[in-house]
């Protein structure tokens, strides 16, 4: 059974910079895609980012494009975003999910139903 742990979160100013980790275990993740989502309070989980099995397709949400940047070392078994010119409006608990991947170099922005293992969530928050 694969299991997701999510870490990196915390406090940032606006404009600062974290990188959040989404480490694997139970199963190696050369096999699956992963997906980064978002959820603030009083709002809907959101795809942020995703990135294809073999790491060589990604693709981010207009939101938070230019600013993010997802990758993944398969050999460590863990995905990484990292996050740069945070905005509160970056707030919100974190989530990686993983899918098992049809397509090895293609990141499909998958709604959040289609992902069968999700991580326990990591707080970010933007505050001055």
């Amino acid at each position: 059974q694969l299991q997701l742990v999510d870490s990196g979160g915390g406090l940032v100013q606006p404009g600062g910079s974290l990188r959040l980790s989404c480490a694997a275990s139970g199963h190696t993740l050369d096999y699956y895609e992963i997906g980064w989502f978002r959820q603030a309070p009083g709002k809907e989980r959101e795809g942020v980012s995703y990135i294809s099995s073999s790491g060589a397709g990604t693709n981010y949400a207009d939101s938070v494009k230019g600013r993010f940047t997802i990758s993944r070392d398969n050999a460590e078994n863990t995905v990484y975003l990292s996050m740069n010119s945070l905005k509160p409006e970056d707030t919100a608990v974190y989530y990686c999910a993983a899918a098992r991947a049809f397509f090895r170099d293609i990141a499909i922005m998958k709604p959040a139903n289609e992902y069968d293992y999700w991580g326990q969530g990591t707080q970010v928050t933007v505050s001055s």
